[in-house]
Order: structure tokens, then sequence, then C-alpha cells
């Protein structure tokens, strides 16, 4: 019974794990197919491969797009753990007064739908003379995502006894020089996961690049609605583009799952 019962949870993951994976695999082959192949009914599941649609859409400027989503991805996940971590170590290390109710306001600042603010900052940006800017959404992502970097953080935080702290400092690394190379190493798995988490969000995002961006700074998920237009959907560059936006995301989800899964598990243990 529990060789059966083991065999059919492993089919049953198998099986899920299929569901999840198949949308990205058929947006893959959906890439290499001609536009006319795409939007065929019911689909096709044998054709000619062809990288016709990768080289229209790199000739139409994707690499700019690409950079500009790089660009601010990686500065703005840099910034929110510049600020991020300090803060979660402070809350989590010291009894700060209404410490909770800090905790709560930063956790408060996600509870709201991004569609109800999106108009304020839109007008905000505007009156400085800021849209359509790589910094604006640099400036927009990291003020987001270190809620985010605190509320993690500060849980990996939890997990290291005070007494560590202390014999580090009876050692003579006090200060930024305990924290720099006794608390950091021990968070490492943390600071990884929390770090891929806002490069994927920001990476992901698209309600405020739309808003905030026309031409200059746009990101890769506003060139791929570029392919939605009045004439119809162009399945096929469409999916070509979205293969180029989702392999960064995946590559950096590969070679760190196993930090990844590490700082998640460590995490979740208080909070």
């Amino acid at each position: 019974m529990r060789r059966l019962l083991s065999g059919v949870l492993s089919l049953c993951t198998y099986i899920l794990a299929l569901i999840y994976v198949f949308p990205l695999v058929w947006m893959f082959m959906t890439g290499f197919k001609q536009e006319g192949n795409a939007a065929t009914m019911p689909p096709s599941l044998f054709f000619k491969p062809t990288m016709e649609n990768f080289k229209l859409i790199w000739d139409a400027g994707a690499s700019a797009f690409l950079w500009n989503s790089a660009l601010v991805a990686v500065i703005s996940t840099i910034l929110a753990l510049l600020f991020g971590v300090p803060a979660a170590y402070a809350l989590a290390m010291y009894r700060l007064k209404k410490s909770d109710d800090i905790l709560f306001w930063f956790i408060s600042t996600k509870m709201l739908p991004a569609i109800g603010v999106v108009i304020p900052i839109y007008l905000v940006f505007k009156n400085l003379n800021m849209l359509d800017s790589v910094f604006t959404l640099i400036l927009l992502y990291t003020a987001m995502n270190i809620p985010l970097v605190v509320w993690m953080m500060r849980s990996f935080f939890l997990e290291i006894p005070y007494e560590t702290i202390e014999a580090a400092q009876v050692d003579g690394a006090m200060g930024l020089q305990g924290f720099m190379r006794i608390t950091l190493p021990l968070v490492r798995p943390g600071i990884i996961s929390s770090s891929l988490l806002c490069f994927v969000f920001v990476w992901n995002e698209f309600l405020f690049g739309v808003s905030l961006t026309y031409t200059h700074a746009a990101t890769m998920p506003v060139y791929m609605a570029t392919y939605m237009t009045q004439e119809g959907l162009f399945w096929a560059k469409m999916s070509a583009v979205a293969t180029l936006a989702v392999l960064p995301a995946l590559v950096l989800g590969w070679f760190t799952q196993k930090q990844l899964v590490r700082g998640l598990t460590m995490g979740a243990v208080k909070g």
C-alpha cells in the first residue's frame, strides 16, 4: 500500500508539474511558428520552426526594452536591499518603540490595489516632468519592494540567536563591522530569496510600466503589449517577446533554486 500510495502521489506530482509547465512550453513553441500557423484552430503540434519572429522583434528594437527591464530590475532590487535589510535588522534585533506599528505600516502599503494609486502617481510624476524615465521606474519599484524586503528579512534575522551577535561584539566585531562580517553571511539565503522575488516582481510588472512610460523607458511587458493591435493579436511575435522576457527569470531561478528554497523555509519558522 505504501508503494502504491507513493506511486500515485508521484504521478499526481508529475501531472501537476506538466499542467504548470505546459503554457510555457506552448508559448515557446508558438514563438517559432509562422504567424498564420500560430492562429490556426485547432492548434497544430507539428510545424516547421523558424527564427523569423525573433529576428523581426530584435530588429524592431527589443534589445532596448530588454535593457530597460534589466536596468530597472537590477538597480531597484539592489536599492530595496540596501534600504530594507538594515531596517529589518533593526526591527528584529532592537526593541524599538511601536515596532509592531512600523511593521503594520510597511505591510499596509501592499494592501491597496495598484490600480487605485496609478492615477495619483501618474499626476505626481507628470507635474515633476518625470514621465517616460528609467529613474522614475527605479524610484517607484524600489519603494514598492522595500516592504517585501523588510518583512522577509526580519523573519530571517529573528532566526539568529542574539547571543551570536553578543559573542561577535566581545571578539571586537562592533557596529557595521559585525553586521557585515557576522550577521549578513548568516542570512545569505534570505538575501538571495528576497532579491530574486524583488527582481521577478519588477521584471514582470506591467501596470505602472505602461502607465508611466511611452518609448524611451518602456520595459519588455510594455513592448509585448504593442503586438495587441486593432488588427488583431500577433500571437507568434507576442510569444517570441514573451520567451525573451521569461528566460532571464527562469535562468536566475534555476541557478538559485537551492538558496531560494532554503531561504524561504528558513524565513517561515518565525514571523
